[in-house]
C-alpha cells in the first residue's frame, strides 16, 4: 500500500528548532539513505493518518520534498516515530528512502485468520509465537502482512514458519522452524493449585531467613547486635572493679590486726 506524503526542507537543528517547529503544527523528521541525509518538516495529521491505517514498518510513502535541490520526488519507508507519552502526538520521524530497484528487508506483521481454531473451541489456549516475519524483496512486491490460517490447529498443534506459504519475490529470513501460531492444551486445576502453592512456599522462604534461626532452631543469630547486646562485657569489667575495691579493705584489716 502506497501513501502521498508532502514534506520540506529545513535548515536549523537541535531541540530549540524542533520546539519552534512544534508550536507552528509541524514536526521534525530526518530522511536517510541513498547517500544523503535530509533534515525535513512534516505535518503531523498526513503522518498520523498513515500510522493510523496501515503498519507504519511496511507502508510505502510517496514523498514530495519541497526545497530539495535535486530528486523532489522520492519514496521512503517510515522507520521510526517518537510520541509524547502524556498527549500521544507524533514528536520526530525517522524517513528511509529506498530504491524500486533493489530489495529491502522489513519487518511485517502476522495476521491470524480462519476464525476460531477447533482446538481452542475444544478448550485450549491460541498462542501467537511470532508477531511479526522479517522478509527481503522488492518494495513493489512488500505484503502488507503475512497471513496464518489456524483455523484447523487442534489442541496440543501449532504452524511453523516453513509451512506458510508466501508470495513470489518474497523470501522469509527468520529461522523456518520457528513456530508461529499454537494451541495448547489448558491448565488443569490441580497444576494450577500446586503452581500457586510452590510459588507462596517460595515466598515464605526469604521471612524464615530474616529471623536468623540457628542451628539449634533458636531465634535470633544472625541478626544484628542490639544495644543491651554489650552488657556481659560490662559485667565482667563491673566484676573486675569490684575486686579492685575490695583489695584496700583486706589490707586495712590485716594492718589493724598487727597493732
Amino acid at each position: 500500500m502506497k501513501f502521498d506524503l508532502t514534506v520540506a526542507v529545513r535548515e536549523q537543528a537541535g531541540k530549540g528548532a524542533a520546539r519552534s517547529m512544534r508550536r507552528v503544527g509541524k514536526i521534525p523528521a530526518v530522511l536517510y539513505g541513498q547517500g544523503e541525509c535530509l533534515l525535513l518538516t512534516v505535518n503531523p495529521e498526513e503522518l498520523v493518518k498513515i500510522l493510523k491505517s496501515h503498519a507504519g514498518s511496511t507502508a510505502l510513502i510517496s514523498l514530495t520534498v519541497n526545497g530539495a535541490k535535486t530528486k523532489q520526488n522520492r519514496t521512503a519507508l517510515l522507520r521510526d516515530y517518537q510520541v509524547d507519552p502524556v498527549t500521544g502526538a507524533v514528536l520526530h520521524a525517522d524517513l528511509f528512502e529506498i530504491s524500486m530497484s533493489k530489495p529491502i528487508r522489513v519487518k511485517v506483521p502476522i495476521k491470524v485468520i480462519g476464525g476460531i481454531p477447533a482446538g481452542v473451541k475444544e478448550g485450549g489456549v491460541l498462542h501467537h509465537n511470532m508477531r511479526d516475519v522479517h522478509v527481503e524483496c522488492l518494495p513493489a512486491a512488500m505484503p502488507d502482512h503475512i497471513e496464518v490460517d489456524a483455523s484447523a490447529l487442534a489442541i496440543g498443534s501449532g504452524i511453523h514458519l516453513k509451512e506458510i506459504g508466501t508470495r513470489e519475490g518474497v523470501r522469509f529470513l527468520d529461522d523456518a522452524e520457528q513456530m508461529v501460531v499454537s494451541v495448547a492444551a489448558p491448565m488443569t486445576d490441580a497444576k494450577l493449585e500446586a503452581l500457586l502453592t510452590s510459588g507462596a512456599g517460595a515466598a515464605g522462604e526469604p521471612e524464615v531467613m530474616t529471623k536468623g534461626k540457628d542451628a539449634a532452631g533458636t531465634e535470633g543469630a544472625g541478626e544484628p547486635a542490639k544495644a543491651g547486646a554489650a552488657a556481659p562485657a560490662g559485667d565482667a569489667k563491673g566484676g573486675e572493679k569490684k575486686e579492685a575495691a575490695a583489695a584496700p579493705k583486706a589490707e586495712k584489716k590485716e594492718a589493724e590486726k598487727k597493732k
